[in-house]
């Protein structure tokens, strides 16, 4: 299943956001703890670069994610130029309030009311942007919501004498490249409904909790035999453990797959992360191989069918 969701005010906001960059110092990019580089827009790094802006790139949700993995991440971007990582949670004030303390060394010529400090916040739907902008503000100025892309214009407003802050509408990128990506997006809720299967993407979900976490499983639905489940037996499972029967007393599916993402959403399962440096570079080189491969066989195919072609065009 290949996950695609770029609606219309999203190409709107990346223009937005790139006539914006050039009067803003510093980029906040918000991205889910739970999935880092899932859920990195390449747009961000882009429009960023072209401008060579500073990045503050927070690990926000870091309450659901592995701590283990989640200080891996931060090793990993903090080696990066120009890069400044922090693992948060908007729900700490002392997290919010440490924001603005990496933020402003990152653009020491700005920060005076005659030149006040320039922040775009930026990342994908659902991970927590319009909650931190409220959180750093101390008041609701930003729309918050369960599902993605609540927020679908700019706002720009003032922290203080010496702070603006633009909150930006959460922006997935034209063409997810990688499948596990836009699974893991979906799963982790930061896709609108309407471009995925729910029965699908928890299926997935449960493929890599059974890589990863099979304990949490075990401890949260009771499965015996995890060693010989797959990600249906796991939704399936569920179905029986909750009782979940549609009309008829067949099993309800649907119902378990939906419970199942809402419980890992949520934390209920166990603080979960679903990719880390070492597993994301696997998945990388697996998917550019087959990229390669499938390059080879267009490639032979075309030169094949140009030869015929040739062939025909000589008999004539």
């Amino acid at each position: 299943m290949s996950i695609q969701w770029f609606p219309g005010h999203m190409n709107a906001a990346k223009k937005k956001a790139a006539e914006q960059m050039e009067n803003t110092d510093l980029v906040i990019e918000v991205v889910d703890a739970r999935l880092p580089e899932a859920s990195c827009n390449p747009m961000v790094d882009e429009l960023r670069k072209f401008r060579q802006r500073p990045c503050l790139k927070l690990l926000n949700k870091v309450d659901l994610a592995d701590p283990a993995a989640t200080s891996a991440w931060v090793e990993y971007y903090s080696r990066q130029e120009g890069v400044t990582a922090f693992a948060m949670t908007t729900k700490k004030p002392g997290d919010v309030q440490r924001v603005l303390e990496l933020a402003k060394p990152l653009a020491p010529h700005r920060g005076v009311p005659t030149k006040p400090l320039r922040i775009m916040i930026m990342g994908i739907p659902n991970v927590g942007k319009s909650t931190l902008m409220n959180a750093l503000l101390k008041k609701r100025v930003a729309k918050v919501g369960d599902e993605p892309a609540v927020t679908k214009a700019q706002q720009k407003l003032y922290l203080d004498k010496n702070t603006v802050l633009v909150d930006t509408p959460g922006m997935l990128w034209p063409k997810i490249a990688m499948p596990s990506d836009g699974l893991m997006l979906a799963a982790s809720h930061a896709v609108g409904s309407n471009a995925l299967i729910e029965e699908e993407v928890a299926e997935f979900l449960a493929g890599e909790l059974l890589r990863r976490y099979p304990q949490l499983l075990v401890a949260r639905y009771g499965f015996k035999d995890i060693d010989k489940m797959d990600g249906i037996a796991v939704v399936e499972g569920i179905a029986a453990k909750r009782g979940f029967r549609a009309r008829g007393g067949d099993m309800d599916y649907e119902k378990a797959a939906h419970t199942f993402l809402t419980e890992y959403r949520s934390g209920i399962i166990g603080r979960i992360s679903l990719e880390t440096p070492e597993t994301r570079a696997a998945a990388l080189a697996v998917f550019e191989e087959e990229q390669r491969i499938k390059a080879e066989k267009a490639a032979q195919k075309a030169a094949e069918k140009e030869a015929e072609r040739m062939k025909g065009k000589r008999g004539t």
